[in-house]
């Protein structure tokens, strides 16, 4: 059986009102491409039949996965994206907070040759159409530049939840990650540097959801995450590499 074209792996927790639009977005949006693909949830745990609500979405069309307990985004989509089959793989948040129609800015990134094609809030051509507060945002501007003095120098926005890898890159980096918190994108993006991966940043559009799960205090965890990606680095825990 060939794989598919494109995988898309998203972490959900409690996402059982808004998960069956972004799914019924993506397939739609999917199907006008008339290439291969399958979608992967990953149900985080939920208390709210999240996995049940996916189902009765796309029923045989979508594949769910469910934590045991509720682990954290880093392993969510560490488990989806490892245990994906598509040629790409596409992590997205469920919210859609960057609409799946900017896949194609990505994609033609990975058609360039490289490995990992990030979306980003913080280049020329860029659009935010609903900001943070003002306290996320400026917290989140704070936490970038420490990602780029200690773990990714030359990215500029390592936190959007839209990332699209070859399955070669996927699976190089995700069996390399530790975290299983808000900063495991950081951690992807570090371990896909030091294998010699060739990343791209792309503007896309995006928008806050008023419901997202980013609290203050999680964003205070991610900044002692960064000296733990160091110290792990520092450690050999994410091995070496060259390229794939």
């Amino acid at each position: 059986m060939s794989r598919p074209a494109l995988s898309v792996v998203i972490p959900a927790l409690n996402e059982a009102a808004r998960l069956p639009r972004s799914l019924q977005r993506i397939t739609d949006h999917l199907a006008a491409s008339r290439e291969g693909h399958e979608i992967l949830v990953v149900d985080d745990g939920s208390t709210d039949g999240t996995a049940e609500a996916a189902v009765r979405a796309l029923g045989a069309a979508v594949t769910v996965l469910r934590n045991d307990r509720n682990r954290g985004k880093g392993y969510s989509v560490r488990r989806g994206m490892l245990a994906a089959s598509g040629a790409r793989r596409l992590m997205t948040d469920a919210d859609l907070s960057t609409p799946i129609e900017e896949l194609h800015g990505l994609g033609a990134r990975l058609d360039a040759g490289d490995d990992v094609a990030i979306g980003s809030r913080a280049l020329p051509g860029s659009r935010i159409e609903v900001h943070q507060p003002i306290l996320r945002e400026g917290t989140g501007r704070i936490f970038n530049l420490f990602v780029r003095l200690l773990a990714v120098p030359d990215v500029r926005d390592s936190q959007c939840g839209f990332k699209l890898f070859t399955a070669a890159a996927a699976e190089a980096v995700f069996s390399r990650c530790r975290l299983d918190g808000f900063s495991f994108d950081v951690e992807a993006l570090h371990v896909a540097r030091r294998l010699g991966l060739r990343i791209a940043e792309v503007p896309v559009v995006w928008r806050n959801d008023a419901a997202s799960r980013v609290t203050l205090l999680r964003g205070a965890a991610a900044f002692a995450d960064l000296v733990t990606i160091r110290l792990n680095a520092a450690r050999g825990r994410y091995g070496h590499g060259s390229g794939l």
